[in-house]
């Protein structure tokens, strides 16, 4: 089985940065693409951003792009969503999310693990 725990979220002011974490355990080796997704209240789940099993390929949605970054450390086991420019509309409970796919996926029927998720919000 596969852990992943999230960390890094909470309030920040609109216009302002967080970084979230997403540490992986158990049998991570069968875990390839990753991803963030981020879920408002009474709206469905909704991707934010995906990365390939060795980092090399990244893809955002439109509404993050050029704020947010994902990244991992293989190393560590983690991976990270630097997120700049925070705006209220980012306001969500975010998890991330591990893929048996080598290529990255969109999908969120495509992941087989998931975290517990963190809250963001972005004040006003």
């Amino acid at each position: 089985q596969v852990q992943l725990v999230e960390s890094g979220g909470g309030l920040v002011q609109a216009g302002g940065s967080l970084r979230l974490s997403c540490a992986a355990s158990g049998n991570t080796f069968s875990v390839y693409a990753m991803g963030w997704f981020r879920q408002a209240p009474g709206k469905e789940r909704e991707f934010v951003a995906a990365i390939s099993w060795n980092g090399g390929n990244t893809y955002y949605a439109d509404s993050v792009k050029g704020r947010f970054t994902i990244s991992r450390d293989s190393a560590r086991r983690t991976m990270y969503l630097q997120m700049n420019s925070l705006k209220p509309e980012d306001t969500a409970v975010y998890y991330c999310a591990g893929s048996r796919l080598v290529v990255l996926t969109t999908d969120v029927q495509r992941y087989d693990y998931w975290g517990q998720g963190t809250q963001v919000t972005v004040a006003s």
